[in-house]
């Protein structure tokens, strides 16, 4: 017999969920057995949807070696950090994300990633300790490409987690800006929607349907992204994108199914344009950046959180348009 006590970041989670992420390697059919016969909270039965409340004490009738086999300890892998914080309060760790970096691990990397270097700052700072949690593991709640760059929020504790990833589902609650150059010279504002579908053995996403019909999990899911034109000059332009829904690849979809493909992007992008940006800036990764982010605070409160321009995007702009 093992017991569990329900910490701070553990609480608020049905049985069954916290059951699941302590026994991350158990199946699932095992867990539920285990809440049927050999889990009690303070000391009596419950069900798979009680909520846990911090403090609560779980006894797991399982032997030593079943909860070291199923139970994986929480060592995140050190890596180095690359990212530069943008903003920091007792909640949420707002970082920028460099290019090439991946923001959770992948099947061919699993170490150096965002979300490991953030771990890793917080460990040495002392707010997070693998060691002292259950269930809990600081992760983003919003996500950017290997070769997007800019703003990435974290939720130091999983309250703070929580509500953040409920705000990233209401724009008004988190706006979420990018910057970008397309080929093309784009007059005006656009609001930009369709039914994204996903081809998971090219990953690839493509726009059809109508966005007014709500999402369909067999044709895809809608999606919508406002395009405001900023400076326009010799068939390039520079664009502020409001990302109102955020699927795999929006941006990058939308803008190309609108005839103004994004520069560098090698899925959807002008191999010709491509291939000159190349020549001109040694540009091999589409040009996005996720420059701003508006948040609601706890008490109501707008935090606007702006990132610089990295060197790459920055020499494109003055490169296209002059300083």
């Amino acid at each position: 017999m093992i017991e569990l006590v329900v910490g701070a970041n553990d609480k608020g989670q049905r049985l069954d969920r916290f059951l699941k992420k302590y026994f991350d390697a158990a199946p699932l059919s095992m867990i539920y057995k285990m809440i049927r016969k050999d889990v009690k909270v303070n000391g009596k039965r419950a069900k798979e949807q009680t909520i846990l409340a911090e403090g609560d004490l779980l006894r797991v009738y399982i032997s030593d070696e079943d909860a070291a086999t199923f139970h994986r300890e929480r060592r995140p892998a050190k890596a180095r950090k690359q990212f530069r914080i943008a903003y920091e309060d007792e909640d949420m760790l707002v970082v920028s994300k460099p290019f090439g970096l991946l923001t959770h691990g992948d099947g061919k990397e699993k170490k150096n990633t965002l979300a490991n270097q953030v771990i890793g700052y917080l460990q040495e700072k002392g707010e997070y300790s693998p060691a002292a949690e259950q269930t809990f593991r600081p992760a983003p709640v919003n996500r950017l490409d290997r070769n997007t760059t800019g703003l990435v929020i974290f939720g130091k504790t999983a309250e703070a987690t929580r509500r953040l990833a409920a705000q990233i589902k209401d724009h008004e609650e988190i706006e979420k800006y990018y910057l970008t150059i397309v080929a093309g010279e784009l007059k005006e504002e656009r609001r930009i929607e369709g039914i994204l579908e996903k081809d998971e053995a090219a990953n690839t996403v493509s726009v059809s349907g109508d966005p007014r019909a709500g999402d369909d999990p067999q044709k895809g899911k809608s999606a919508t992204t406002i395009a405001r034109p900023l400076q326009s000059a010799r068939g390039y332009t520079l664009v502020e994108v409001q990302l109102i829904t955020g699927r795999t690849h929006q941006i990058r979809v939308h803008l190309a199914a609108e005839g103004f493909p994004i520069l560098g992007d090698r899925k959807y992008g002008q191999p010709k344009v491509n291939k000159s940006m190349k020549g001109k800036f040694n540009l091999d990764a589409q040009l996005l950046h996720a420059y701003r982010l508006v948040i609601t605070g706890r008490n109501g409160q707008k935090i606007e959180i702006e990132d610089r321009l990295t060197p790459a995007f920055t020499r494109v702009k003055e490169g296209l348009f002059g300083e």
